[in-house]
């Protein structure tokens, strides 16, 4: 079973994945981790973002264990990670990767921006999550203020604003709900009732899940 999982920064999609993964016994990909782990190669190595052919070299020979999870959720590696994932190359050569990782039994559960739409069009149950930018902001301001990230919540909006406007208008898989996918708004949801939202339609569309 394929469980596509998309929808803007700070939606939850993260802590929601995570939750389905170990519910239904599937491996987990986040997806954004591959681009967040290109943007941080570029900014420790100080190479161009804006060249297009390093920024695809970057990531077809991507390490992710050089990181640690901390250094991949900085409000830098963020704004850059948006920036490297609208260069088509740089798409490409990270689709594979998730499509493989997909296609492995018995499944798994991908998290991303395009994953319905782009990565897994035929994945068996698709969910669009989101939520007000208003409360993406405060989440992900609370976040990085429990991380030590001193950073006020108008620049938090404004960055998840700007952000949000990139993934959705990029010439290469912008970010859209796919037309089969099932809309989640996690706007007046704590992680308990979105989980439990998400369980119920998956075990609607995929009775076999046995949940």
């Amino acid at each position: 079973m394929i469980i596509a999982v998309d929808g803007p920064a700070a939606a939850g999609k993260g802590t929601l994945t995570r939750a389905l993964a170990e519910h239904y016994g599937l491996p987990r990909l986040d997806t954004g981790v591959l681009y967040r782990a290109v943007a941080a190669t570029l900014l420790a190595d100080c190479l161009d973002p804006a060249d297009t052919e390093v920024c695809a070299r970057v990531a077809g020979t991507l390490d992710l264990s050089r990181f640690a999870d901390a250094d991949l959720r900085t409000s830098e590696v963020s704004q850059l990670a948006s920036v490297v994932s609208s260069q088509p190359d740089v798409r490409k050569a990270l689709l594979m990767f998730q499509r493989a990782f997909a296609a492995r039994p018995p499944g798994a559960v991908l998290d991303g921006r395009d994953i319905g739409t782009v990565v897994c069009p035929d994945a068996d149950v698709k969910l669009f999550v989101t939520a007000s930018t208003e409360a993406r902001a405060r989440r992900r301001w609370l976040e990085l203020r429990q991380a030590g990230t001193d950073i006020d919540l108008q620049s938090v909006f404004e960055n998840i604003r700007d952000r949000d406007e990139r993934d959705s208008s990029r010439g290469t898989s912008p970010m859209r709900c796919a037309d089969d996918a099932h809309l989640l708004d996690t706007t007046e949801m704590d992680i308990e009732a979105a989980f439990r939202a998400a369980v119920s339609i998956i075990d609607a569309v995929w009775p076999g899940t046995g949940g």
